[in-house]
């Protein structure tokens, strides 16, 4: 009976899974959908016996590990009340990672779960890159910069260490495009400025959410409009973006296969936004000397990438490249290593 590592990234509706041996050789991988995160997760295990493997521990990419975890963490109680803490700052997404969690737990209690999180890879930011111009007592109280995508940020940063061409280039702003997007300024291997922040709704415009907006025009929607939090929500996170720009669809590739001109508007606003923001990132390292794109859209999508390439040629002479992520691979190498520093049953779940 072989021994793995049960990788899962768990959606509001979706659970993808992903199997890996000890050797990071990845022997099964699969969605599931359109279920409750315990009966998706009942499918996963049927594959599981089906293949006579044997689970050591599991993995789950969790959003939001705020200030307090900067590693991968095996998951107590304790630390599963100090996330379902978090769940404001990551709405979209915390809550469905900690139901994967007890999804898990009703099936096999006692296995080792690891959290890994995608706030950790930015914790190297200097603080001033993390500051909101609040009062001291808000900024103690954790209301800062995050940033996001870490996981994925963490996987391709070691790959380009392994890439000829982009080995040895100090400042690399790497671009993971996709329904998220955001990006993310390396100086020598470690994140120095990010475009998400405080949660995942700052930075570009993604498939239904805004990236930045003027703070004013919530207050007005609230004032003026008579919007309430929950309205507002539902605005900022799932009917924006792509999908309210266009009205058509929230997905790049329908975008780019439609004449429509609200579809292109909506491409070229993505586009504008996203040269912004590697003019600013580049201020931050002091110039660039590689963009690397990854991501849904960011590998997939060539007129994106040229026109965003293309807008930012002010900046001078820089290698462009694409280097696919691989979020599930990164959480299995953080896995295995984590069940070697704790004895298995050490860390476990009581709910």
């Amino acid at each position: 009976m072989s021994a793995v590592v049960l990788v899962i990234n768990a959606g509001s509706a979706t659970l993808k899974y992903a199997l890996y041996t000890e050797a990071l050789e990845c022997v099964a991988r699969g969605l599931e959908e359109g279920a409750t995160h315990e009966a998706m997760l009942e499918k996963v295990f049927q594959v599981i016996e089906s293949r006579d493997l044997n689970i050591v521990a599991a993995g789950h990419r969790v959003v939001h590990g705020g200030d307090r975890y900067a590693l991968p963490t095996p998951i107590d109680d304790e630390v599963l009340a100090v996330l379902e803490g978090l769940v404001p700052l990551a709405p979209l997404h915390q809550p469905h990672n900690l139901a994967g969690i007890r999804a898990v737990v009703a099936r096999r209690p006692g296995l080792p779960q690891i959290a890994c999180f995608d706030t950790a890879f930015h914790q190297t930011q200097p603080d001033l890159a993390r500051m909101f111009a609040l009062p001291r007592a808000l900024r103690d109280a954790g209301l800062k910069r995050y940033g996001f995508h870490g996981l994925s940020y963490e996987y391709v940063s070691r790959r380009i260490r392994r890439i000829p061409e982009l080995r040895g280039k100090p400042r690399v702003i790497l671009a993971h495009l996709g329904n998220g997007s955001s990006m993310c300024a390396l100086l020598r291997g470690r994140s120095i400025a990010t475009s998400m922040g405080f949660t995942a709704l700052e930075g570009l415009v993604m498939g239904t959410r805004t990236g930045s907006i003027d703070p004013g025009v919530l207050l007005y929607l609230m004032e003026e409009r008579g919007m309430t939090v929950q309205a507002l929500t539902e605005l900022l996170y799932k009917k924006s973006g792509l999908l309210g720009v266009s009205g058509i669809a929230s997905d790049m590739r329908t975008l780019l296969a439609s004449d429509a001109p609200e579809a292109k508007l909506a491409i070229d606003l993505y586009v504008y936004r996203a040269a912004r923001e590697i003019g600013s990132l580049a201020a931050a390292l002091g110039g660039l000397d590689a963009l690397v794109f990854t991501g849904g859209i960011g590998e997939h999508a060539a007129p994106v990438r040229e026109a965003i390439a293309g807008a930012s040629r002010w900046l001078g002479e820089f290698l462009v490249s694409v280097v696919p992520t691989n979020e599930e691979e990164m959480i299995a190498r953080h896995t295995l290593r984590a069940i070697q520093r704790v004895p298995l049953g050490e860390a476990a779940l009581s709910l």
